[in-house]
């Protein structure tokens, strides 16, 4: 199946422009999340280089941000870019686990192919392994408990419109593969 980036956009929109004031829109190379300001009546998760999977990300990382976080431009994120040391690869995965995990969610339910990303093609990654199982417990934790609202509710969103299973059954997930 082809995915195509009008319907990602249209089915986000249709679960939380209304509620939330938020959409989602095809950015430039960089992700940048803005808020809502006298410029612009809605808050908008720009993802980067027209690719699915980078919009399924910047989704997830607005899912994890709460009410007060999505009030600032990336959600007041610190963020080291592109090159960190591998010292600063371990502080930006700490940030980066529920994110990807419920981005892995999403991708399921979407029946889209997850990869977990370091995101730091130009520095010293080391090695990523702890990071990957990391978000696969993650997964698990929400495979159990649940996912946030927000999240659940695109989650089941995305297996209607791909009318995929609207469960998160864990054995759907295989860390061997990211």
């Amino acid at each position: 199946m082809e995915h195509q980036l009008s319907d990602l956009i249209q089915i986000f929109n249709q679960c939380f422009e209304q509620e939330y004031n938020t959409i989602l829109v095809k950015g430039g190379d960089e992700p940048l999340y803005v808020p809502a300001n006298e410029d612009n009546p809605h808050n908008v998760i720009y993802f980067a280089r027209g690719f699915y999977s980078s919009g399924l990300h910047e989704i997830a990382h607005w899912l994890v941000a709460g009410k007060e976080r999505r009030k600032l431009e990336d959600f007041g994120y610190w963020y080291e870019p592109d090159g960190r040391s591998e010292e600063q690869q371990r502080l930006f995965e700490k940030v980066e686990v529920k994110p990807q995990a419920i981005e892995w969610i999403l991708s399921t339910a979407a029946g889209f192919r997850y990869f977990a990303s370091a995101d730091n093609l130009n520095g010293n990654p080391g090695d990523t392994q702890p990071f990957k199982n990391a978000v696969y417990e993650q997964v698990k934790v929400y495979a159990k408990k649940g996912l946030p609202k927000r999240a659940e509710t695109l989650r089941k969103a995305l297996c209607v419109f791909y009318s995929t299973p609207d469960c998160i059954d864990i054995n759907q997930f295989d860390i061997s593969r990211i």
